[in-house]
């Protein structure tokens, strides 16, 4: 299963985990035909129009893959979301030179839909896999973070407090669940090229095009490592967060 599956990362993920061979990958996402568009594409894909933030549904779509399939052995939730309207406010900063102002601009609704989508949607999608997982003693959950934890950039503090509780939740979550033989490891992507970058302002993608380090990254590339993550080569990894940015920064 996939989150976020309608585009980007989320998208190249289902594709990639068709040409390994699943049995059944079910694509979610809150856009219900964007996940359809994907899944007609692929062998074995099956689409569903998902909300992260609705509990109640979250807990139908696992129970729906575990009456169909009988099993659910990998999970990757890819889906996110950022503020447009905060990263205006950054790149008119930008553009005219000074420092950004935008904490005191932000109202409740803008800092409670960015946690109600990463953070609430990341406990919901945990939760139910862990439930679904556990009786079978086995299964993989790559959950896609943020480099924005770690950089923790300027005018974005709901964002990156968003993504790091998601980083924190999935290695608290790793560590009880490896018992029951469950593996729980995040991708922390840095600047990547899906439709939320499209829509960043162009004084921001101006701002990572720095010759020293690699250019945006492809959702193919991501992906990638979320297909490590959730396989048998990774048996080792466990709470891990991969810093997947190019080398524009390192963090311990």
């Amino acid at each position: 299963m996939v989150t976020g599956a309608g585009s980007g990362m989320g998208a190249a993920v289902a594709r990639g985990l068709a040409a390994e061979g699943a049995r059944c990958v079910v694509l979610a996402d809150v856009d219900g035909d964007s996940a359809r568009a994907v899944a007609e594409g692929l062998p074995a894909g099956e689409a569903v129009a998902l909300d992260v933030a609705d509990a109640a549904a979250v807990d139908a779509a696992v129970e729906e893959v575990l009456g169909r399939y009988g099993r659910l052995d990998v999970l990757v939730h890819a889906a996110g979301v950022d503020d447009p309207a905060a990263k205006r406010l950054i790149a008119e900063a930008v553009t005219s030179g000074r420092p950004p102002e935008v904490t005191h601009l932000l109202d409740d609704a803008a800092w409670r839909r960015v946690m109600r989508i990463n953070l609430d949607g990341t406990f919901h999608l945990l939760r139910a896999a862990v439930r679904a997982m556990r009786p079978a003693g086995a299964g993989a959950i790559v959950v896609i973070g943020s480099s924005s934890v770690f950089d923790t950039p300027v005018g974005y503090p709901h964002y990156a407090a968003s993504k790091a509780g998601v980083h924190a939740m999935s290695q608290a979550v790793a560590k009880e669940v490896i018992a029951s033989g469950i593996r729980v490891n995040v991708v922390a992507p840095g600047p990547t090229d899906t439709g939320m970058a499209a829509r960043t302002p162009a004084a921001l993608r101006a701002g990572f095009a720095d010759p020293r380090v690699r250019p945006y990254a492809t959702a193919e590339e991501i992906a990638d490592i979320a297909l490590f993550l959730a396989s048998e080569a990774a048996a080792n990894l466990v709470g891990a967060v991969l810093l997947a940015n190019g080398g524009r920064f390192t963090a311990t």
